[in-house]
Order: C-alpha cells, then structure tokens, then sequence
C-alpha cells in the first residue's frame, strides 16, 4: 500500500511494483496537474483536469448565476478526481483501517470484509453529509415539485455538477481497486455488482437530467448503506454486538419503499404531466413515455432485486439460527457420576502406607489356616 515503510523492493513497473506503489503514482501524476497551474502556457490545460467544464452565465433580478451543463470534457474532469479518490483511499487504509484491524486479529475473510466496510463508511458518511447540504441549500426538500417542474434541468449549480462527477469518480476507482487490494475471486462479482448499479443509475440520472431526483434517492440509499456498513465493523469488534443489524433491516424495508413511491411520483405522474414532451436529445429533452418507462422498469428492477437479496439473506440466518437453538435442544445432559466413597482405615497415611494414630504402622492381620 502507498506511503508505507517497506523493506522489500519490487522490480520497476512490475505488478507488484505497481500494486503496491499505485498511490504514489497518482499522487505524481496529481502533482503534475498542479504544477502546470503555475505556468501560464499550461494553466489552461490544468484547468480542465480541476474545475468542471461547460459554463454558462445566466442574469439574475439581482446579478449573473453561473450554471453548468454536461459534455465530452466531463471524462476529463472525472479522471483526475479518480486518482484524488484512489489516493484518499490509501490514506484512509494506510492509517485508520490497518491500524484498527491489527488489534482485532481478524481472519483473512472477516479482514478483507472490514476494509470493504471502513472505505464505504467513510464514503458514505462524507456523501450524506455533502448531498445533504446541496439539497436543502438548493430547496429540494421543502420543495418537492422541483423535482420534476421546469423539466429539463440541463443548466446545474456548481455544487450539483461537482458532487455528480465526484460520484462517478469513486465508483469508477473502486474497479481499479478489485485488482490493486488483491480481492478475493469470490468476493468480485458481489463487489461488481454493486459497484456497476451505482455507476449505471448515477451516470443515468445525469445524463437524462434526472439530477434532481437523483440526488433525493442517492441520500436514502447511502443513509441505509452507512448503517449496515457501520453494523458491519461493530460487528467484526464484538460479534456479540447486532443491534444495529436489527435497526438496518428496519430501515431497509422503508428506505425501498420511499425510493418507489418518489420514482413513480415524480416519473410517472410528474413528468407525464409536463406540456413538453418531445425528444430532443440536443435540449436534453427525454420526458417521453418510451424514455419513462425504461427509467421506472430500471428503478423497480434493482429496488427488487435488492428487497429479494434482502429477504433471502434474512431467511437464511434465521434458518441457521433455528438450526442452531434446535441442535443445543436435542443434545442431552450428560449425567454427573457421583464419586465413591472410599472407607479408609483409622490413622492417616503416609507414601501409601496405613500409619496408627501414635505414629507406629499397624500390624497385619494373620490369616487363618483352614
């Protein structure tokens, strides 16, 4: 892992060289970027690593607002933020992750589950708390009309767009990172999963101008995924400790249920209400009912596939559960011997012989003769 102590060299631009060095590398190609900032011939090419591109300024009562759109040069953008993410991520294993699981001797399995848990705790937590922000300052809550009214939303405030290509940047990483953390052959495809559902519904709601939606159903998941993963971790501390896992699959049934009902009410009923509802790619204009369909089969299909993962996991560990209650059941108690008594002679003994009480041995008993 990047900035630790090694005392073993890999050979140059191998793959362990580059596994175990992958940090590093983006953290000079990073360096790089901001280096051209400071000269004026390569300022403007830096620029479009950092900043978010596609710019407009729109006039205001009061002054001018600036807005954003999406592009081509968006891929740029996301790619610079990826190595951002890949490099707060080995900061993050580096010193609070490994330091934590070296006092819980953890087996390879429970181990590699706990790193998987800390990264997307910090995510998660960092992600409610920033979309939080963006959609109360924005008046997304008090106002859920906003939701699908003025359909298009093609011109975004600047925090909207930054959190989207952020959000796409973390995902996008988390693929380069199956390989860089060695994970396990059985543990990629669940993490692929997962990791391609995020990709395609953020990515999804983007590009369709969907960002407002988007962001309402980004904050309901990720609040359902920062409990489970936190009961993950108090769980690996103490696997006595599944309180939160009962307070998660409360949790998780009513999050679904919210995220259907917002989907079909602002798709189904507000954007079919809409006057304009023609397809026109290059306005940004999808609010057909092809186009609505497709996103409610999307929304409806994952939030099942999760209910049924969800359902099938719980039946299974209370299935093992009862199995286990059932065989402490069956298997008797076993009955206590109760010790003999042993009758001893008078005296004491001593190395195993009978002493008398003054100290003499008794003397032995003549048979008689027939």
């Amino acid at each position: 892992m990047a900035f630790r102590r090694r005392t073993k060299s890999y050979p140059l631009f191998s793959q362990e060289f580059v596994i175990h060095n992958h940090a590093d590398i983006g953290f000079c190609l990073v360096l790089c970027v901001l280096i051209g900032l400071m000269f004026e011939v390569t300022a403007k090419t830096a620029f479009l690593f950092i900043l978010p591109q596609y710019n407009i300024s729109m006039p205001t009562a009061d002054s001018e607002t600036v807005h954003y759109h999406y592009g081509p040069k968006d891929l740029v953008t996301i790619l610079f933020y990826i190595f951002i993410t890949i490099i707060l991520h080995a900061v993050v294993q580096e010193y609070i992750l490994d330091k934590i699981s070296k006092r819980l001797h953890l087996s390879k399995v429970k181990h590699s589950k706990f790193n998987e848990s800390g990264q997307l705790v910090v995510f998660h937590l960092t992600s409610v708390i920033w979309c939080f922000y963006v959609v109360v300052t924005e008046g997304y809550l008090t106002n859920p009309r906003s939701l699908w009214e003025d359909y298009p939303h093609v011109h975004l405030p600047f925090q909207v767009k930054f959190f989207y290509l952020c959000q796409l940047a973390y995902w996008l990483h988390a693929l380069p990172e199956l390989y860089f953390q060695k994970v396990r052959k059985e543990e990629i495809p669940r993490q692929l999963q997962y990791i391609c559902l995020y990709l395609v519904h953020i990515a999804g709601a983007y590009l369709l101008n969907l960002s407002r939606l988007g962001l309402i159903l980004l904050l309901l998941q990720y609040s359902t995924e920062f409990l489970f993963h936190m009961a993950r971790l108090f769980y690996f501390a103490d696997e006595n400790n599944e309180k939160l896992f009962s307070a998660w699959a409360a949790v998780f049934g009513v999050t679904r249920l919210f995220i259907l009902t917002l989907a079909v009410l602002a798709i189904g009923f507000g954007l079919a209400r809409m006057e304009n509802q023609a397809f026109d790619p290059e306005k940004g204009n999808f609010n057909t009912l092809f186009c609505r369909l497709c996103v409610l089969l999307l929304v409806c299909a994952a939030q099942a596939w999760l209910m049924w993962r969800f359902i099938h996991s719980q039946l299974r560990h209370w299935r093992e559960y009862w199995n286990e209650q059932s065989t402490k059941r069956r298997v008797p108690a076993t009955p206590r011997v109760p010790a003999r008594l042993i009758k001893r002679e008078s005296g004491y003994h001593e190395n195993g012989v009978v002493k008398a009480e003054n100290g003499t041995s008794p003397r032995t008993k003549k048979l008689k003769s027939p």
